[in-house]
């Protein structure tokens, strides 16, 4: 993993930048519904999990625009990743708790894909929070509330407010004039990305959606 640090004064997003996360430090939530009918089509086909499909989906997307893997590193450097992987919530039926598990990201899904069943033999069990540790500094959270299908989410995060990465959380997919919606709020920092860049990601989403057979393999 190589982190690219950002020349302030080179960057045309500087006064932005300098005005979202100094002068009125501001993040939002976007949500939207995917149409996953031939993602779902697909998958149960080919006998492959969703979650996954859903969370390399969303990767690949994130690591195609830079301003998804722009973030200050530990030293508080201003730069963005060559590519981030994602980590992602799993849940307990037992006790009704989560843990985190990271998976390594790869364009190629069904080496992705075997890697993700690797970790959750492994650590799926775990009842932890971070059930796999060693994570990564390039990696952005990926959730799932499963139980409802929201309209709309919001993270509220009392720290600093310069946590840049964006943040994914994924609804209970619903039927509607024939197709099938998948839910996904977006959390993003206004300083490294605006409402263009997530509407753009949305709409790389569902294209990735409806192009599925293309990325997609049996295991």
């Amino acid at each position: 993993m190589i982190f690219n640090p950002i020349v302030m004064d080179n960057w045309s997003r500087k006064p932005y930048f300098e005005h979202y996360l100094n002068n009125v430090r501001c993040t939002y939530s976007m949500t939207a519904n995917i149409d996953i009918t031939h993602l779902l089509a697909e998958i149960k086909n080919k006998v492959v999990k969703l979650y996954p499909a859903l969370i390399h989906m969303i990767t690949t997307v994130v690591n195609r625009h830079t301003e998804f893997r722009t973030c200050l590193n530990a030293e508080g450097r201003l730069g963005y990743w060559d590519s981030l992987s994602p980590s992602f919530t799993i849940f307990h039926d037992d006790d009704k708790t989560f843990s985190s598990i990271w998976t390594l990201y790869g364009e190629d899904f069904n080496d992705f894909y075997s890697r993700y069943l690797d970790d959750m033999r492994k650590y799926g069990s775990v009842k932890q929070f971070i059930a796999k540790t060693n994570e990564p500094a390039n990696t952005f959270p990926i959730s799932g509330i499963p139980w409802v299908s929201f309209t709309g989410f919001n993270l509220n995060v009392y720290n600093e407010g310069t946590y840049l990465l964006p943040i994914f959380t994924i609804g209970k997919y619903f039927q509607h004039d024939g197709k099938i919606l998948l839910p996904l709020s977006g959390q993003f920092h206004h300083a490294v990305c605006d409402g263009y860049h997530a509407s753009l990601l949305y709409n790389e989403l569902q294209i990735r959606a409806d192009t599925c057979t293309k990325w997609l393999s049996n295991n």
